[in-house]
């Protein structure tokens, strides 16, 4: 089982690497933006398909679930076919599966198709960071980390919006049919630049103890998390019987990959204290992150009467001092220390989460704005060093397999955020109800039907009124819990940064690359 002798390519140069770039950036932003475009269309694609809404979230569930199982699988993949290879090929079957969707008759098969969707779309982002690190000199590693942050951080906020317009100008399969000019313009070109650059193959047994595990205990989790709030959690034998499956099989695959010759997922990286760090603090800082960039628009839509493109267009300007601060971070990130840099990004986001923590339902435009436009320098500093501490010092062929976990890590922690923050937004805004009400005395309640009535509304329009603005100030309060919360975490998160010890130079971070 040796490996092909092939040596390094050089990085590439001028042109072609800013093309070969600009290529792969594609190719991940068009799936980072699939794992959030279809969100705001389920009404449109359920209406459309004759099921209810309900049923219609298995659009994203089915897409998240073989995500998630397929993510860590990016190291055995590359060695066993190469990194080239499994770029492009991931790249034309999420396009195919991308076309499948959009021209699929019924829920059943759309469902389908979005499950291989999500399993192809699951090596392309590792790969991406990979073949772009491959790209660029050792000193420039910080540039290609910048391109690879954008892709990641901005997509997931530009993706509601731009779902939201297309179903309401065109309607919901064009939201997969844009994938298909795109993504096969990204895999020619890819292929035209990348194809004499291919990573070395290693002939590996096939580990189906450890991959089967792997399903069974990824997949439970990743359902338990999409399902667990619609069904009360663990009032739900459902969702009791998947975290029990989840845990136990997690624990086998443990002690399974640990002892194995040759396992599916290379868990001994953990060993390393810069990837654990690293890779740690950005899946914890994600999952703050992702929650709070899913809990306003919901908060915007259901409480103070946002459409969802108006509701995207208030997160839009995350990425405006992101695109302009990025690439400056990635050419100076050699000379600063990285945790500088991280800490620094932590601060940011603590200091937007609380600033967003004073909104009341009086909010203006400009106030939403101004946080996510000041979020954007945290995007910013955010994931380039992060990235740079955990991929540190790895040999050459350990990256695509560090970069597969690490992206792991960073998607499922951003699925627990979620979960975790819209579950406690109906449990906060609860206690918040009940102590509104309580402090509603009868008088009040009189003098509000009186004044109900001098418009015209009935007894009970009128205690139906009173009893939405009740539920509009809970939900209000428990989103600003929430966003307080955060900031707190955000800011006990710096000390976790500082138990990595950073490499002099970044360019470490991009040794597997050549």
């Amino acid at each position: 089982m040796a490996a092909e002798a092939l040596k390094p390519p050089p990085p590439l140069e001028g042109g072609a690497r800013v093309l070969g770039t600009l290529c792969v950036s594609l190719a991940t932003f068009m799936n980072v933006l699939d794992t959030s475009i279809a969100n705001v269309s389920i009404p449109a694609i359920a209406g459309d398909l004759g099921v209810s809404p309900n049923q219609g979230t298995w659009v994203i569930t089915s897409f998240a679930v073989a995500n998630a199982i397929c993510v860590p699988l990016t190291g055995w993949l590359a060695q066993r076919y190469g990194q080239v290879r499994m770029f492009i090929a991931t790249t034309v079957l999420f396009v195919a599966a991308s076309l499948l969707c959009g021209l699929a008759p019924s829920i059943e098969m759309l469902i389908l198709f979005r499950v291989v969707q999500g399993a192809v779309a699951g090596p392309m982002i590792p790969l991406s960071q990979t073949i772009l690190l491959a790209s660029y000199p050792r000193e420039k590693a910080g540039s290609a980390l910048a391109t690879f942050s954008l892709t990641i951080l901005v997509a997931p906020v530009v993706g509601p919006l731009l779902g939201g317009w297309i179903t309401d100008n065109f309607s919901w399969p064009w939201i997969f049919f844009i994938n298909v000019p795109l993504g096969l313009i990204a895999a020619a070109v890819t292929w035209i630049i990348f194809r004499s650059r291919e990573s070395p193959r290693v002939s590996r047994p096939i580990d189906g103890v450890g991959l089967l595990l792997l399903v069974v205990w990824v997949g439970s989790l990743q359902l338990m998390l999409d399902k667990g709030k619609d069904l009360d959690w663990f009032e739900s034998k459902l969702i009791v019987a998947l975290a029990a499956t989840s845990l136990l099989c997690f624990a086998l695959f443990l002690a399974w990959e640990l002892t194995d010759e040759h396992p599916v997922v290379e868990l001994r990286l953990f060993a390393r204290r810069n990837f654990w760090t690293g890779t740690l603090s950005i899946s914890l800082s994600y999952a703050a992150y992702f929650g709070s960039i899913v809990l306003l628009p919901l908060w915007l839509q259901q409480y103070l009467g946002y459409t969802a493109t108006d509701a995207g267009m208030i997160l839009a300007p995350v990425g405006l001092l992101a695109l302009f601060l990025t690439p400056l971070v990635g050419r100076t990130i050699n000379r600063v220390d990285p945790r500088i840099f991280a800490s620094t990004s932590l601060l940011i986001f603590a200091g937007v989460a609380l600033m967003r923590s004073q909104f009341d339902t009086q909010v203006d435009v400009k106030t939403l704005v101004l946080p996510t436009l000041i979020q954007g320098a945290a995007v910013a500093c955010f994931f380039i060093p992060l990235v740079s501490l955990a991929l540190s010092g790895l040999r050459p062929d350990q990256i695509a397999a560090a970069s597969g976990l690490n992206n792991f890590m960073r998607i499922t922690a951003g699925a627990f955020g979620t979960s975790i923050a819209t579950t406690l937004w109906e449990s906060r805004a609860t206690v918040h109800h009940v102590h509104l009400v309580e402090r509603v005395s009868s008088s009040d309640v009189a003098d509000f039907g009186d004044k109900a009535a001098a418009l015209g509304l009935a007894p009970q329009q009128a205690y139906g009124l009173l009893n939405q603005l009740i539920n509009q100030q809970a939900f209000t309060l428990a989103a600003l819990d929430l966003f307080y919360a955060s900031a707190i975490l955000l800011v006990l998160l710096i000390p976790l940064v500082w138990l990595a010890r950073p490499s002099p130079h970044v360019e470490d971070a991009a040794s597997g690359a050549h």
